[in-house]
Formats: structure tokens, C-alpha cells, sequence
């Protein structure tokens, strides 16, 4: 009878697709994955070390799986960012773990896991720098029509709040045929939409060919016949050119949307935080972007209370915002990461007021959310379905990504399975979802 195993995978889409390889890997291997892990005889833990609740995450499931230690599991394995960076610690604060697999390791989680149940408990941790293996295979653990592509591992632009390049390393892009090859076998496995992702997606190509490949990429990727969207997120701005704008303007099957991390709209905090650019350069890129393609959805990330910001820094940042109106925005209030150059700032603020700030920047995006879904009413959109629930179907259009963005709830004149694609006219809105009714335009389709 074949090992169970179960997997817990933490984190960001980046760490995701790791998990789906380790998955696949111990597949090949003979082992069967199992979705409950009470039921597995190895648990594995891929997790996440980004911030601070990131790690504390990390550490309660770790402690959460080890309970299952008394019941069928006889193995549990941490892998991934909290590995690779606190090896040391995890083997000295939690002996419930037995086999450490590092970041730049998940080739070896079988050969880990083999030795592991031969009592063999030790770390695979190795230069963080190393390049991952190609053609691995994978298990999704996303829906059948959607997966996320993974085109580059590591980043290069050393924010001063970040710990990535600490955990994952240098950048290093894949290889573009071997990034198509993995693209048309999702395409060949039923994927409609590929999201691409990286650190930073903009950056691809520069180590391995001299120059920015995304638009080139992206080409390539419109040209695989099955796939019917192609996403992008994490497009630092100042990496942003003409021709990805034109790229991303002139190909249909590119939806338009993308996911700009800016951090801060105040010039004198952007460059505390090592981001090479400024508020002024963020609002004429925006512009650009609007401009050229008048439909495009902006989604963005914010940082408040980082080290020294002022309450006039605090202040220029939600003026900035109101200016630009980004239609999706993250924010979260500071975490402080050790061995960052950010932690040995001066100034650090006080806890209550980075989440008194993050919450007033949370009110200010929800007006200008609900602004634009208000927009959005009479409108037509194509949308991905999902699901179905309270007698409404939902789904995405090209403006709204998976996990991170609302939804749309529509109804529908036809039974619609999981990624089956509709049109659908918006009838109301809330401050983050939109309802609709399907579109009874059959030239639309």
C-alpha cells in the first residue's frame, strides 16, 4: 500500500507552485497524495517567512501537523522560506519537526522523505542562489481551468523592507522554452488562463539574455491555441516600457489588468525604502496606462508605517492615492524583518499607528472601490465561472485575478460549469463585488 502524504502550503502563488512540484515529484515516486492530513503518514509544510504573521502562520501549522504525530503521521517535513532562512532555530525550538527541506531543495523531497522514514532526519539546505530543475512534474491544487507559471525564482532590487532576496536569492529566469513547454502542458491538462508570476515579472530575461524578454513571453504564451487568458502580476513600475504597454494593448487573449507593487506615494519614504522610483514618474505611468488602454485594471500594494514616515510622508501617500485611484489596493502596515536594512532604521512606529494608518488608507480605497464598480454599472464583461452559490453563479472578468480580487455574481439563462466563460452585464455593485445577469448577445460570444 502506498504512503500518504498531505501537504500544508503557505504563502504566496510562487510558493504554491513548489508545493504543486514536491507534489508531483512524490507522485512519480509512488506516493499518494492525500488532501486530508490526518490521514497521511508524512505531513508536509511548505511555508511562508515573508513578515512576521507570515512566520508565526509558518509555525502554528507546523505545530498544528506535529499533533497528527500521535495518530497516523511518523514524518513531518518543513520546507520552503521559513527553512531556508531559520534552519537552525526550527531544529532547536521545535524537535517535533524531523526533515528540513530548504528553498533551492525541492528536487530532493523524495530522497528527503525516503531518508526521513528510514530514520534518517536531516536538512537539505543549499546556496540560495541555485537553480531549480526543469520539467518537474506538478500537481495543481488550483481550479482545472486557472494555474499559476512561475518564469522566474530570487529578486535584484533589495527593497530595504524585504527579505526575499535572503530566502530566495539572486534572480534567475527561467529559460523561455522550458517556461512554453510548461505553459502548453497546463494548456494540454485543460488551463484556460495562465497567471504569470515571479518576484518581479518585468525583470525576466535580463540575466539570461541582456535585455527585458516579458513582452516576447507573453507573445509566445497568446500563440498557444487552448489558453484564452493571459495574466501578469508583479510588474514592478519603473520596469514598465512602451513596448510591454503594447504588447499588453495589441494582445487579446493578455487581459487588462496588472498588478503594480508600489509600496508608497511619498517620494522622501520610496526612497528610505530603496524603490527606484518616485511618486511623480508612478502618476505619468499610470496615465500611460490608461491612456493606451482605457479598460486596464491597476492592482497595487501598499506599505504604511514604515520606519520615520511622518505624518506628513502619511499624508502625501493617501494624496497620492486619491489622485491615481488604483481600482484594487492591498495594505499592510509594516513588519519589521530582521537582517533587513529597514530593521536598523531609527524611527520605527509604534505598532498602533501603522494600523490606525493602514485603516485609513483601507477607508480611503474602499470609496474609491465602490467609485469604480459604480462605474462599472451597464457595462459588459467576459467572466470566468467558478462557482455557484445562493442560487448566483460567480466568477472573474479579466479585471479581477483569483484569491486576491472580488467577484462577480451573476445569474444565467444555462447551466454553466467551473470555467465555462459568459458574458455578463453588470446590473449593481458594493464596495468590492459586482452582480450581473448574462448577456443575451450571442455575437458577443
Amino acid at each position: 500500500m502506498a504512503i500518504k502524504v498531505g501537504f500544508v502550503s503557505l504563502g504566496c502563488n510562487k510558493n504554491l507552485c513548489d508545493t504543486e512540484n514536491m507534489m508531483g515529484l512524490l507522485a512519480e515516486s509512488g506516493f499518494e497524495i492525500t488532501p486530508d492530513p490526518c490521514k497521511a503518514q508524512v505531513c508536509i509544510v511548505n511555508t511562508c517567512g515573508f513578515i512576521e504573521s507570515a512566520k508565526q502562520e509558518s509555525i502554528d501549522t507546523i505545530l498544528e501537523m506535529a499533533q497528527y504525530k500521535d495518530e497516523n503521521c511518523t514524518l513531518l517535513v518543513v520546507c520552503g522560506c521559513l527553512a531556508q532562512r531559520y534552519e537552525k532555530e526550527i531544529r532547536e525550538e521545535l524537535p517535533e519537526v524531523d526533515v528540513i527541506v530548504g528553498t533551492t531543495a525541492i528536487e530532493d523531497i523524495v530522497t528527503a522523505v525516503k531518508e526521513g522514514l528510514s530514520n534518517q532526519k536531516k536538512s537539505y539546505i543549499y546556496d540560495i542562489d541555485k537553480c531549480l530543475g526543469e520539467n518537474l512534474p506538478r500537481i495543481r491544487t488550483t481550479p482545472q481551468y486557472t494555474a499559476y507559471l512561475k518564469i522566474a525564482e530570487g529578486c535584484d532590487n533589495r527593497c530595504t523592507y524585504c527579505a526575499i532576496p535572503y530566502i530566495r536569492g539572486k534572480y534567475r529566469s527561467r529559460k523561455m522554452e522550458d517556461i512554453l513547454s510548461e505553459a502548453k502542458a497546463l494548456a494540454d491538462d485543460g488551463v484556460r488562463e495562465i497567471i504569470v508570476v515571479a518576484q518581479d515579472t518585468t525583470r525576466y530575461g535580463i540575466d539570461l539574455y541582456g535585455e527585458r524578454k516579458l513582452s516576447e513571453l507573453l507573445e509566445s504564451l497568446c500563440k498557444i491555441p487552448k489558453i484564452e487568458w493571459v495574466r501578469v502580476h508583479y510588474c514592478y513600475p519603473e520596469q514598465i516600457d512602451e513596448k510591454l504597454i503594447k504588447t499588453i494593448k495589441e494582445q487579446e487573449k493578455i487581459v487588462k489588468y496588472l498588478d503594480i507593487p508600489v509600496q508608497h506615494g511619498c517620494d522622501s519614504v520610496l526612497k528610505r525604502m530603496g524603490r527606484k522610483t518616485d511618486g511623480k514618474s508612478i502618476e505619468r505611468l499610470v496615465e500611460t496606462l490608461r491612456r493606451e488602454i482605457p479598460d486596464i485594471t491597476l492592482r497595487t500594494s501598499i506599505i504604511t508605517g514604515f520606519p520615520g514616515e511622518t505624518e506628513e510622508e502619511f499624508d502625501e501617500l493617501c494624496a497620492f492615492l486619491k489622485k491615481v485611484r488604483f481600482d484594487r489596493v492591498g495594505v499592510f502596515a509594516y513588519s519589521c524583518e530582521e537582517g533587513t536594512p529597514a530593521a536598523k532604521m531609527k524611527d520605527q512606529i509604534d505598532e498602533e499607528i501603522k494600523e490606525s494608518r493602514r485603516k485609513t488608507v483601507m477607508e480611503l480605497c474602499q470609496e474609491i472601490s465602490l467609485k469604480r464598480n459604480e462605474e462599472m454599472l451597464g457595462k459588459t464583461v467576459r467572466v470566468i465561472t467558478e462557482g455557484f452559490e445562493d442560487n448566483l453563479y460567480y466568477g472573474r472578468s479579466g479585471g479581477e485575478s483569483i484569491e486576491i480580487d472580488p467577484k462577480i455574481y451573476f445569474g444565467a439563462h444555462r447551466e454553466l460549469d467551473a470555467g465555462d466563460f459568459v458574458w455578463v452585464t453588470i446590473k449593481n455593485c458594493d464596495i468590492y463585488d459586482l452582480y450581473a445577469e448574462e448577456c443575451e448577445r450571442t455575437d458577443l460570444e
